[in-house]
């Protein structure tokens, strides 16, 4: 396999005199309005576009040329393109887990090719595209037959993390593409909440559950599908089906585990293959994706993947400073390392992005929550902030308040969509109420960086008109100077999509360059997994547990009630 040249291959952006500049530079004091007022061009020379995918408008960021300059010089620093050739030609960039990271690999087109190790992984991923078109097309033309011999009207997809969000995001975003009856539904929370919910509203003789685990030995995937398998049996038994007919006939797997799934019941013609350099929270364009596919067709699913090689491309090729994931990474770190702004928002203003947040969340969060370098010495600098999000307009009555007049510092995207409604036949109705999202987009991003001069049109020092208000005034008081990022789709289509979906992609990997960090493990979340096992067992047993004091006292009180 093409590797990193070791882990002292590449400089380190933290050791660069770029890095010591922003610093200095960090310590200045900063006003949106003050930079606003100076200069009339800002918009535009804080703007760019990749193509006709996305346009990005970066101005209300705590930035001016000098920072900008030092943040490129500092992503040379750091080799950066070397290290976006690294990830595109399938190197070693996981370095913990010793593998590629061949997410991009996954919406190359056809006719590409790919060597890793040998093998043309381009033909190896075309080959599961082919089967997930057979498999999501059986599905849709009512070819596949539950065991009663009726048609499948409702796909439940079972995953947790990136098996789970990606698709949901994806696929509630992309519905109004969707050209089939057929309902699609996810479920993964252990708990069991959301399936005894769904089961109650489903028929069991036309449902059609994916199991989706890169490892196919994750236990809030496979409790859920133990709980469905029996729900469907105790079903095909009052029918005298057979648990060979109801696994043929209701279950599909995907995973990169092929002895585990037949172990589980799974029919060979019924697996779907991902790889080892395939990470959970980059997968949906794989066979992941099969929920995408049934609901909106293959053609609608070979566009997402069309849109993010589109982005990848323009990641590739186009300058760091027309590049969007490269400057929209920069600009992170420039808030969470050296501003010091410690928390993130994601604020789509169209409602079907509403799980979107959720995706980035767990993308960057999980992708860069991290303290240590490649090489294994403990950071001294601040990585990923805290992020979260939601649908702008709900957002704005629940937490804006914390945005406009709370003491955290916080950095937004703001994401909208440019044209809606606007078809052939237009809903008059629908079409004012996409453009009052857009106003609010466009509004509370203004609010939020200028305060109360955004009213007044004054950029005036925002602590001078704290200071001479009124008691009755400050508590309308807005201080703004809280930077952010707005991002604008032409349309919401499957292509564009998946645009947005690679920027994000890419501005994490840029991150995790600047600060050394490798993206693509997440041993952070195995440590709390192996000690549930444990303390599972001890649940099961009466006596006393050998752990801390909390626990045992915790374990003890849930004994008692069980």
């Amino acid at each position: 396999m093409a590797e990193i040249k070791g882990n002292s291959a590449y400089n380190s952006a933290r050791n660069s005199t770029y890095w010591q500049q922003l610093q200095m530079l960090a310590k200045q004091p900063w006003s949106l309005a003050a930079l606003f007022a100076q200069d009339d061009s800002r918009a535009t020379r804080f703007s760019r576009q990749a193509g006709a995918l996305l346009y990005m408008d970066y101005s209300k960021q705590c930035i001016d040329e000098q920072v900008l300059a030092n943040l490129l010089q500092l992503a040379e620093s750091c080799e950066l393109s070397t290290r976006i050739d690294a990830l595109m030609q399938g190197a070693m960039v996981n370095t913990s887990e010793e593998r590629a990271a061949l997410h991009t690999a996954l919406r190359l087109p056809e006719s590409a090719k790919l060597d890793v190790d040998g093998q043309n992984v381009v033909a190896d991923v075309h080959d599961s595209l082919s089967q997930v078109a057979r498999l999501s097309e059986r599905v849709r033309s009512g070819t596949w037959r539950g065991f009663s011999g009726q048609a499948i009207t409702d796909v439940v997809n079972i995953g947790v993390g990136g098996s789970d969000l990606g698709p949901l995001m994806a696929t509630t975003a992309l519905d109004e593409w969707a050209d089939t009856d057929i309902e699609v539904h996810f479920v993964s929370n252990m708990d069991g909440t959301q399936l005894d919910n769904l089961l109650k509203h489903l028929n069991p003789e036309t449902t059609l559950f994916i199991i989706s685990s890169k490892s196919f030995g994750t236990v809030d995937t496979l409790s859920n599908a133990k709980t469905a398998l029996s729900w469907l049996l105790a079903t095909a038994k009052l029918r005298a089906g057979t648990e060979d007919s109801v696994l043929r006939r209701h279950f599909i797997g995907i995973s990169a585990n092929s002895e585990k799934m037949s172990a589980w019941g799974i029919h060979p013609e019924h697996q779907l293959q991902l790889w080892e350099w395939v990470g959970g929270r980059f997968s949906l364009w794989s066979a992941i994706g099969l929920a995408i596919a049934i609901r909106i067709g293959m053609s609608g699913f070979k566009e997402l993947l069309a849109g993010a090689h589109g982005m990848d491309e323009h990641f590739a090729q186009a300058d760091f400073s027309e590049n969007l994931p490269v400057l929209l990474g920069l600009l992170a770190v420039w808030n969470s390392t050296f501003l010091q702004v410690n928390a993130h928002t994601v604020l789509p203003y169209d409602g079907r992005l509403s799980y979107l947040p959720s995706y980035l969340t767990q993308l960057e969060m999980e992708s860069n929550g991290k303290s240590v370098t490649q090489h294994g010495d403990h950071i001294d600098y601040d990585t990923c902030p805290i992020l979260w999000g939601e649908i702008g307009s709900n957002a704005q009555h629940a937490f804006y308040q914390l945005l406009h007049q709370g003491t955290q510092q916080v950095s937004c995207d703001f994401i909208a969509c440019v044209r809606r409604y606007s078809g052939e036949v237009k809903n008059a109705s629908l079409q004012q109420q996409h453009e009052l999202s857009l106003a609010n987009c466009l509004a509370q991003s203004r609010v939020l960086a200028f305060g109360n001069a955004a009213v007044t049109d004054v950029f005036s020092n925002s602590e001078e008109v704290s200071e001479t208000a009124t008691n009755a005034d400050k508590y309308k008081y807005y201080r703004g100077n809280q930077p952010s990022t707005t991002l604008l789709i032409d349309e919401l289509t499957p292509h564009s999509l998946g645009a947005l979906i690679a920027l994000y992609e890419h501005k994490v990997y840029v991150m995790a360059s600047i600060w050394d960090i490798n993206p693509f493990d997440q041993w952070g979340v195995e440590m709390g997994k192996q000690m549930a096992e444990s303390v599972h067992q001890a649940m099961q047993q009466a006596g006393e547990s050998q752990f801390d004091s909390s626990t045992n006292q915790l374990l003890k009180h849930i004994q008692q009630l069980s």
